[in-house]
């Protein structure tokens, strides 16, 4: 069979995915996300008096461990085939990431399967993060002088 042939036939029977729906999900799921942020950054800084810097982190660990705990229990992952980028796209996203990277691999030991192994999918993230934040950073330089 001719590749072209093939390629129509794939295309053919794979089904469609609902753009406009994945878009306002990914919207709405996003945005439930950042209220809760918010929410939490208020209860940290309101409750236990401490700065917005200092709250913003404690925002940030919690949902890290909100989204790490759900993975482990294992309905986060129904959400994220619900909620597609709203769940990917914030640290819930990462967090879910590397999570699912250890468990998978927890059979393999400490080193050799959760450590070697944690990054695999988060990775890719940490390393295009880092090396756009340089260019970003030299443009600015450039554009706006050091």
């Amino acid at each position: 069979m001719e590749n072209k042939k093939y390629d129509e036939i794939v295309k053919k029977h794979t089904p469609k995915e609902p753009k406009l729906l994945n878009l306002v999900k990914a919207f709405l799921i996003g945005g439930i996300i950042g209220v809760m942020g918010h929410t939490l950054l208020m209860f940290y800084t309101t409750y236990f008096e401490v700065s917005s810097k200092e709250g913003a982190t404690y925002t940030i660990i919690t949902l890290i461990f909100i989204a790490s705990l759900f993975t482990a229990i294992g309905f986060f992952d129904n959400w994220v085939k619900f909620g597609r980028a709203g769940f990917i796209i914030p640290i819930t996203g990462f967090a879910h990431a590397m999570t699912s990277s250890s468990l998978e691999y927890k059979k393999e030991g400490l080193v050799t399967g959760i450590g070697s192994n944690i990054f695999k999918i988060s990775g890719s993230v940490i390393l295009y993060g880092i090396v756009s934040a340089y260019f970003f950073g030299l443009i600015r330089l450039w554009l706006f002088g050091g």
